[in-house]
């Protein structure tokens, strides 16, 4: 398998963790992510909004790439961190938005 076919997780972790790329590959993204329960629109929005709670920087900028791919406009994130500002942080809010612009002029 070359690197262009692995999975993220995979290519970050490996060799490192394998049951942690495992578990991210089958139960998190394989199954949780696959529920139909809530559309992957509605799961972005949802992620990126704990990732913004929880000032989680890192792991912030592949979820806005996927909430933008997953049908979320770049106005909705706008307005979704706006509004967590008010009840997760202005820190929180504005390290979101930064990352969001540099992905959306990327």
């Amino acid at each position: 398998m070359t690197n262009d076919e692995k999975t993220r997780a995979q290519q970050l972790l490996g060799d490192t963790a394998p049951e942690l790329v495992r578990l991210t590959d089958d139960v998190l993204f394989g199954e949780v992510w696959a529920n139909p329960g809530l559309s992957p629109r509605d799961r972005s929005l949802v992620t990126v909004s704990a990732l913004v709670a929880l000032y989680r920087g890192e792991q912030l900028a592949s979820h806005l790439r996927k909430a933008l791919e997953n049908g979320l406009s770049k106005d909705e994130l706008v307005h979704a961190i706006t509004h967590l500002a008010f009840y997760t942080g202005w820190p929180n809010a504005m390290t979101a938005m930064i990352q969001l612009k540099k992905i959306t002029e990327e």
